[in-house]
């Protein structure tokens, strides 16, 4: 007996191992098993439901639930244990009829996590924006980026979005204030003033899916069951795959006690949120509910029915005779207004509106759709008539086949083009100042929003943090947003500009490519570092501190030409009229705005002109390089070459060794000879060298990067080496 006990646990131990690998089928064979070798009328209630479970992810949905419908009979079931079976029911649900990707883009002034009219919006460093009460979670619902614990209070509301969306749409911004409002009687049990506050503000905007679920939230307290489900089911149909709608919805179908329409409702809110848990949870309450014998009021057969024909959910939920496009998640009045009608009225143009010919939104009861047109049905509106006027042609309005529309188009003049369709109506509060930088004050060309929620050009914040990491508005310190060095574009804002005004932004880039073709130029307005001698093949560390060439490090980067020259300071002219171009090789930078710049000499140059651009220095210049000398003469220098080169090889050998590991580590080993004298165009990297480990002042060695001659370059590095050695022997 002993040993059966014991081969008895080795296999369950066995089964729950093989349930974790998800091999479900081996699992459920080793419970089967076990169930059998029980004694006559005993069962092992702990076993049948994991062998219940899996059925449940083998996808055996029929066998599970009878064995759960048998535990349920004994009272042996709880609502917890039900949890795989809707788990199961969901995942595959997901699996033949997937919801649209979460990235899909939806109207420009719409949070996407809510899919409303962006209220309070905040702009998170990663460049997307949400209201502000949809930011509960550390991460970003877009990209997923971590996001500050302490954003609600740490990053403030978008300044210029706030303005823009308070300016452009006065009706939805009025109809959030309501809403607001109606919660605050919500949350006091002021049921009847907050239901006022709610038929208030869909009056105002009769298309807003979150005003309608706030509704039936009202609606659910007052017990209006059935009015509930009416307002639930109008944010259903107007926003098919956002979550809220649907729990909405199903709470309100449990109450009228339908409880299989219910839990269809809930597993479809699993579909779209696999981490729900309050829909988890009323899902298990519903199936235990129609699992317990003589409490059911629902047939689990219509449940695994609706499972093998998975559309019929779909179409259950998603149907309307609206045509509302099911594969879209994030959308706003704009685009409901293609699909559902409001009552006829006149827009600001003059013409009535054009959802008169289209199908009629159902389940709009009393007092929502006697409204007026929010500001931006008015902008569709009268883009629609001049579209359709624009396409027909100034004489060709009695082309169109519904004559109410034809006599009501505009009878101003519009223009052509295609591009015309993204254009304001004329009458439209929009205007670019509403998007202008408050530093260049032009239009915002990448625009990067700070944690305390002002707006600046990418270029223009840069330069201000340059100088001070404060913000040049509110003056809040921006010290941590400095060090993280990730300015991400602000993308609604983006979106915002080159919907509505493209023309204006054209000339923004156009401006913006010739400062950057000017930067570009490697022989005019080449910024000059003065500092000290470089030379070319030599590396060059520089410590970048001040503004001006943080600025000028910066436009290097950006440009692509990742090159700048260094001459040496000069009392008279400011700097040297011979340097050396220098090319970034790496940029590291600290919390603080400085940087450190490893850099390689490349060229030599001669400056032409001297001057200056936003507190750096600039040259014209022009490039040096060695002449050749004749096959005659070219012996003789390879002798020379040679010499000198020994000469220096052994005047470095006999430097102390803590000086020769100071050199080493900052210049490198000294370069090999080169095997052709003359195929580098500034002579053998060695020369360079050791010109800048010998110890020359700046004045001195400023003459042998003039020099066109390696012969004379040579005889001058031989002098300085005799004369080291001399000065050492003394």
């Amino acid at each position: 007996m002993g040993t059966q006990e014991a081969d008895g646990s080795l296999m369950l131990e066995f089964a729950a191992q093989a349930f974790q690998a998800k091999n479900f089928q081996l699992a459920c064979e080793i419970y089967e098993r076990q169930l059998r070798d029980q004694q006559a009328g005993v069962v092992d209630w702990g076993l049948l439901l994991k062998r219940a479970e899996c059925l449940a992810c083998c996808g055996q949905l029929q066998d599970a639930f009878d064995l759960y419908h048998r535990a349920a009979a004994q009272k042996k079931l709880c609502a917890d244990q039900l949890g795989t079976l809707v788990t199961c029911l969901a995942e595959q649900i997901r699996s033949r009829e997937p919801p649209p990707q979460s990235d899909a883009k939806g109207g420009i002034v719409t949070c996407q996590e809510c899919q409303g009219v962006l209220c309070e919006p905040v702009t998170l460093p990663c460049g997307h924006t949400f209201c502000r009460k949809c930011l509960e979670t550390s991460q970003c619902k877009v990209c997923r980026a971590t996001v500050r614990e302490s954003t609600d209070h740490h990053y403030r509301v978008n300044v210029v979005l706030s303005n823009v969306i308070s300016k452009w749409f006065p009706s939805e911004i009025r109809a959030v204030r309501l809403a607001k409002d109606g919660s605050a009687l919500l949350k006091d049990n002021r049921l009847e003033e907050a239901l006022d506050k709610y038929k208030e503000a869909i009056r105002l905007v009769p298309l807003d899916h979150l005003l309608y679920s706030n509704r039936a939230m009202v609606y659910l307290s007052l017990k209006s069951y059935k009015l509930a489900l009416d307002d639930a089911e109008t944010a259903c149909k107007l926003q098919p795959y956002w979550l809220k709608g649907h729990l909405r919805k199903a709470q309100a179908l449990t109450q009228l006690g339908k409880i299989e329409d219910a839990l269809k409702e809930f597993l479809f809110c699993l579909v779209l949120d696999s981490g729900n848990e309050t829909a988890k949870s009323e899902a298990q309450k519903l199936l235990l509910n129609i699992l317990s014998p003589g409490q059911s009021q629902g047939d689990f057969s219509d449940v695994l029915q609706m499972m093998s024909h998975p559309s019929r959910l779909k179409g259950s939920l998603m149907s309307s005779d609206n045509n509302i496009n099911s594969h879209r998640i994030y959308r706003t009045n704009l685009e409901y207004k293609k699909n559902v009608i409001l009552p006829e009225q006149t827009s600001p143009t003059g013409c009535n509106t054009v959802w008169k010919s289209l199908q009629p939104l159902e389940n709009i009861k009393d007092g929502h759709s006697k409204d007026t047109l929010s500001s931006e049905e008015c902008l569709k509106t009268s883009l629609t008539c001049n579209t359709l006027k624009r396409k027909l042609g100034k004489n060709d309005t009695s082309e169109v086949t519904n004559p109410e529309i034809a006599s009501k188009l505009p009878k101003t003049d519009v223009s052509t083009d295609n591009s015309a369709d993204m254009d304001l109506p004329v009458s439209s509060p929009v205007d670019s100042s509403d998007l202008e930088c408050s530093l260049c004050m032009r239009l915002l060309y990448e625009p990067v929003t700070t944690p305390c929620g002002h707006t600046y050009c990418l270029k223009c914040l840069e330069r201000c943090l340059d100088h001070n990491s404060k913000c040049p508005l509110c003056k809040e310190d921006l010290c941590e947003y400095l060090a993280m060095r990730k300015f991400c574009k602000t993308e609604l804002m983006e979106d915002l500009i080159t919907k509505y005004f493209p023309e204006e932004l054209k000339e923004r880039k156009v401006l913006y490519e010739e400062e950057i073709a000017e930067l570009s130029n490697m022989n005019k307005n080449v910024p000059i570092f003065v500092c000290t001698m470089a030379y070319p093949t030599v590396p060059c560390p520089l410590h970048i501190f001040e503004p001006c060439y943080r600025l000028m490090i910066r436009r290097c980067m950006e440009t692509g030409t990742k090159q700048f020259g260094m001459c040496i300071g000069d009392s008279v002219k400011g700097f040297a009229d011979y340097g050396c171009l220098l090319e970034i090789r790496n940029v590291e930078f600290f919390a603080d705005g400085r940087s450190v710049v490893d850099s390689i000499g490349k060229r030599r140059f001669k400056v032409i002109q001297h001057s200056q651009r936003d507190g750096y220095n600039t040259a014209d210049i022009e490039y040096i390089e060695d002449g050749k000398v004749k096959e005659e003469d070219y012996e003789e220098l390879l002798t020379l070459h040679n010499a000198v080169y020994d000469q220096a090889y052994t005047w470095f050998s006999t430097l102390k060794i803590a000086l020769k590991t100071r050199i080493l580590s900052h210049f490198g080993p000294m370069p090999a000879k080169d095997s052709d004298l003359q195929v580098n165009p500034n002579g053998p990297a060695w020369c360079w060298w050791i010109l800048a480990v010998l110890p020359l002042e700046s004045r001195a060695q400023l003459p042998f990067l003039a020099m066109t001659s390696l012969k004379d370059r040579l005889t001058s590095i031989r002098r300085v080496l005799l004369f080291m050695c001399r000065s050492r022997t003394r």
